[in-house]
């Protein structure tokens, strides 16, 4: 806001000054206005650079990955590439489509193909956007996501294994060693383990009320691939899309005839528009109404919800996460508390409950704490208490009337991609859990919040990534951290 301000006031300087026959306005003025047209220039020259890369071909070697999965390469002026379906150490044709303040290419040929390469099994990877990593081996795959976690612990969160360059003493850590290899669902179950999918089609058109392409979005284009069958789905999910594609041209169809009808009868209704179809793979068969109560079994806790809510979607992958979490969070039965903060439907805190003489999860949609209490009930868990409420605010009712005690206390973190809020975090802090287990859907955020544990004396003792989904980059990150020193409880500094 400063620079216009003074623009303002110098253009009312000019005014005034040739008024009293006054040539130039002061020299500071002047200088923010040649100053303002450099930087236009400046922007200029870098749109006009930008127009003149778009449609451009050209060949790429590929240095990394990104966490999303994409390539980044580098043109010889340094203007980064972000292209898709590549990688690192492969050379590449790509044609710029975007730029900005870097370029997104279309992967047109791999010129020198990595050794890691595999043929993907779809016949539609490469233009639909659902899926990444096809083209790379599931324990190639996993190490690049161990190696994602390794460098945003290191570049965000400022952990390092040089004892002279760490900003703060618990950000000194071997990343190397700290970071373990990733788990996942066997490699037999690369495919077939999506328990939910959600195609998509645009309004019907013309006088027919077609209906076009279902499926999902293009890779790097905003227009729907049609996808009749998805190797990634369940097979159950597949045996159910035909019908379920069939069902959606037909629905289009009338709901086009009905609108027009009401039309000729003069009243106003709006044109038939898309939508998104729902294919839930749940006990008891493939469920497609989004209100529909669906079951999902997790190491022995049956949890209900709806068929259109969030539920992991690998279900092959959770029994692993769920015991890695456990374990960790358990301290060798150290401690007998747990808290679940940003407890959904209580998915960690009921599957840990027999592990723990209390539980606790805090939740801030009421929705969500409803179906948790429903589910402890119904799997006849009897320690798990849940409320709703702003988790910034949590810890001081809780320890107040006798729930927690901190030094027997296990804080599960699984917040939302953004991370925990400062609130929340000093909050926390000022409560001193004996363990804090993090898991996170996005390890930037996560190692900025690691920042912050580490100026609370918290170390960071492994981090894992855990690969939920093969093929796309969807992925947790499972950070375990322990006060460094407590008088309270010395047989914490033991793993």
């Amino acid at each position: 806001m400063m620079p216009t301000l003074l623009l303002a006031l110098g253009s009312v300087a000019l005014r005034s000054s040739s008024a009293v026959g006054l040539a130039r306005a002061p020299l500071h003025r002047r200088c923010v206005v040649l100053a303002r047209s450099a930087k236009a220039k400046a922007k200029e020259k870098e749109a006009n650079r930008g127009h003149a890369l778009v449609g451009q071909t050209v060949e790429l070697q590929v240095s990394s990955l990104t966490s999303m999965g994409e390539g980044v390469a580098r043109l010889p002026d340094g203007l980064v590439v972000i292209v898709p379906f590549v990688i690192p150490g492969e050379r590449v044709l790509a044609r710029i489509y975007r730029v900005s303040s870097y370029a997104n290419a279309d992967l047109l040929e791999v010129v020198t193909p990595a050794a890691e390469r595999i043929a993907p099994v779809c016949a539609f990877y490469g233009v639909c956007g659902g899926c990444q990593y096809q083209h790379i081996p599931l324990s190639v795959q996993r190490e690049w996501k161990r190696q994602h976690v390794v460098d945003a612990l290191g570049r965000i969160g400022g952990f390092t294994d040089d004892p002279l360059a760490a900003a703060e003493p618990l950000l000194c850590a071997a990343l190397e060693a700290l970071v373990r290899p990733t788990l996942g669902a066997p490699e037999a179950l690369a495919y077939g383990y999506r328990s939910k999918i959600t195609p998509h089609h645009d309004a019907p058109k013309g006088d027919a009320a077609a209906v076009g392409a279902i499926g999902f979005m293009e890779a790097s284009r905003r227009r729907i691939l049609d996808v009749p069958t998805c190797p990634i789905a369940s097979p159950a999910i597949n045996a159910e899309l035909p019908r379920v594609r069939e069902g959606a041209r037909a629905s289009a169809a009338a709901k086009v005839k009905n609108i027009y009808e009401a039309r000729s009868q003069g009243e106003k209704r709006r044109s038939a528009r898309g939508a998104t179809l729902l294919l839930r793979d749940a006990e008891g068969g493939v469920e497609t109404d989004p209100r529909a109560i669906v079951k999902a079994t997790v190491e022995g806790v049956t949890f209900e919800f709806p068929a259109g809510e969030f539920f992991q979607n690998n279900p092959s992958a959770l029994p692993g996460l769920v015991q890695h979490v456990v374990l960790r969070a358990r301290a060798g039965g150290r401690v007998d508390r747990l808290v679940d903060a940003y407890c959904g439907g209580g998915f960690f805190a009921l599957c840990a409950a027999k592990h723990f003489v209390n539980v606790v999860g805090v939740e801030v949609s009421a929705d969500n704490v409803a179906a948790a209490r429903a589910n402890a009930k119904r799997n006849g868990i009897g320690n798990a208490l849940f409320e709703a409420g702003e988790v910034e605010a949590m810890f001081k009712p809780l320890v107040a009337r006798g729930d927690v005690e901190p030094t027997r206390t296990t804080v599960i973190l699984d917040p939302p991609r953004k991370g925990c809020s400062a609130e929340f975090l000093e909050q926390l802090f000022a409560f001193g859990p004996a363990r804090v287990v993090y898991v996170s859907c996005d390890p930037a955020t996560q190692a900025r919040d690691a920042v912050a544990f580490a100026k609370a004396g918290y170390a960071a003792k492994r981090g894992t990534a855990v690969r939920l989904v093969p093929a796309d980059e969807a992925h947790r990150v499972r950070l375990h951290l322990r006060p460094r020193r407590r008088a309270a409880a010395p047989s914490l500094n033991t793993d």
